[in-house]
């Protein structure tokens, strides 16, 4: 057994023991890079590789967006926002339902992790939506696979971090992801439509009542801005996505600071500091060393020896779309999304565009499926932080997620094989 065989499977073991996923793929670029050239200089690409993800300024906005996330995640803005959905849509039948979908998907944007909005509102939604004769298995099920829902929208960590890795402008991924998204949660809000439609016994609805969507409204005016700002900096074209992230965060920091006061200037908001530098440092440093072993495989051809194996079985776009989910899914099962950007991005992309897929649409595709492996048994992470929420079996879970994840799948192969749906709108 060589040299390079042992040491890969070492590291391995590493990973298996649960040793930090940096120091896994830091071991793993070093490894190749030194067994394969067997010269000490080689470990220097890994540098000059971090010091290139030095220089991109759209870098700014991940710890900025991050910042801003982990900051709201202390307030009550969630709730607030949650009030205003479900005033303005839970007069319908299942409207409740499309309430909660909406503020998971909007606080997913935010946070760019699923599993926090799980368990950041699972706890407000869940008992609400089962006091409203909500079933459980329904109610769980929406509330495991909606917690991935808003990777597709700005200011999605996911979506910057793909665009670093890809070299593609974030912009551009924003507009493009922004009808998919749509279509994602319209589908699951029509689900929930005729559900409850179908029930024989109705859950009760809200009221239509103009005077509690204006007190809703008027309860988060001080919310809404940040949206505003988000949506008009990334689809307006007016500055780039780092100038919005900073303009953000000032705000934010102004308004739960010093205006709503919810957050605590000088108890709170430098432990709200340090949690999300660490969350975001964490990012970067996986991402300066996967730079590196993206470096490696570019030296050493691995994605057209890749290629090359694949044209053996996908002579056509429309097979090696349909590979590429599959393979896309069990990634998002085993994988969490900032380690599968970094890792498999570098290796799909020049295999896709081989194949003539548009770099943009291959982004949409990439995150659609990371979004719907989150909940896909069995080991869907969505999953396993359901059911330590909710105190409920992960069997249960899985039965409860079928519903969505057959609808999800639906929408997945009509986002894949008509790219129009997600190029359309930056003219490609």
């Amino acid at each position: 057994m060589n040299p390079l065989t042992i040491a890969i499977l070492a590291i391995l073991l590493l990973a298996l023991l649960e040793a930090p996923v940096f120091t896994v793929i830091a071991a793993l670029s070093m490894a190749c890079f030194f067994f394969v050239d067997h010269d000490p200089l080689a470990l220097q690409m890994i540098l000059i590789e971090m010091n290139r993800l030095g220089s991109m300024p759209v870098l700014v906005a991940l710890p900025l967006f991050t910042f801003v996330g982990c900051l709201l995640t202390e307030t009550r803005a969630p709730q607030r926002i949650m009030d205003f959905i479900e005033a303005l849509l839970g007069w319908l039948p299942g409207g409740l339902a499309m309430a909660a979908l909406c503020s998971c998907a909007f606080f997913t944007a935010l946070t760019g992790a699923s599993g926090v909005t799980i368990v950041a509102l699972g706890s407000i939604l869940y008992p609400v939506m089962r006091s409203r004769g909500y079933e459980e298995k329904f109610t769980l099920g929406l509330l495991t696979t909606s917690g991935s829902l808003g990777l597709l929208f700005p200011p999605s960590l996911p979506v910057i971090l793909y665009g670093v890795i890809a070299q593609v402008d974030i912009s551009r991924i924003f507009k493009a992801a922004l009808v998919p998204g749509i279509l994602l949660i319209v589908v699951l809000c029509g689900y929930a439509f005729f559900k409850q439609i179908g029930e024989k016994q109705s859950q009760p609805k809200s009221a239509i009542s103009l005077q509690w969507l204006k007190t809703t409204f008027f309860a988060g005016i001080w919310d809404w801005p940040v949206i505003g700002i988000i949506l008009a900096g990334v689809y307006g074209g007016f500055v780039t996505i780092a100038e919005v992230s900073a303009v953000v965060l000032v705000y934010a920091v102004v308004v739960e600071c010093f205006i709503l006061k919810e957050v605590s200037f000088r108890r709170q908001l430098p432990a709200i500091i340090v949690e999300s530098a660490v969350l975001s440092g964490a990012i970067i440093v996986i991402l300066g060393f996967a730079l590196g072993f993206t470096g490696f495989l570019v030296d050493e051809r691995i994605p057209n020896r890749i290629l090359v194996f694949l044209t053996t079985f996908c002579e056509s776009k429309l097979m090696f779309l349909a590979g590429l989910n599959l393979f896309l899914l069990a990634v998002g099962c085993i994988m969490d999304i900032f380690s599968a950007i970094v890792i498999v991005v570098p290796i799909i992309i020049p295999i896709a565009l081989s194949y003539g897929v548009d770099p943009v649409h291959l982004c949409v595709i990439f995150l659609v499926n990371l979004e719907i492996g989150y909940s896909t048994p069995p080991v869907g992470i969505n999953l396993f932080i359901s059911s330590l929420k909710f105190q409920k079996p992960v069997t249960l879970l899985y039965r409860a997620s079928i519903p969505y994840l057959l609808l999800l799948l639906v929408v997945l192969v009509v986002i894949t094989y008509v790219p129009w749906l997600s190029l359309f709108l930056i003219g490609s």
